[in-house]
């Protein structure tokens, strides 16, 4: 019984070399409504999205006077968790606050 000692070695090399694309983007959106207290609004950026005080508080006001405030920019899978973390911490003290994410505009 003959063994065949010729394996063929090419093989990885004529493959083309793939690029990823980065993942795509999305943002999280805090909506305004007439009920959730500021001060809450502040402490949720604060503790969930890592914000400062100045920088919260500039969301904040961007929520209440525009409708609608970019809290950050994340993959899905992290935009989604932050989303529930915001959603869980508002039905915990009672708040209506919302808070969605939808694809980042591209740069």
């Amino acid at each position: 019984m003959a063994i065949n000692t010729d394996i063929q070695r090419d093989t990885a090399l004529d493959r083309q070399k793939e690029q990823l694309k980065p993942p795509p983007m999305y943002q999280v959106v805090l909506l305004n409504d007439d009920y959730t207290p500021m001060e809450f609004v502040v402490a949720v950026l604060q503790r969930v999205f890592g914000k400062n005080e100045d920088e919260a508080s500039r969301i904040m006001l961007k929520v209440h006077h525009e409708g609608r405030g970019v809290c950050g920019v994340y993959t899905r899978d992290i935009a989604a968790t932050r989303v529930e973390m915001v959603k869980q911490l508002a039905r915990a003290r009672q708040h209506p606050l919302q808070c969605i994410m939808e694809p980042a505009p591209e740069a």
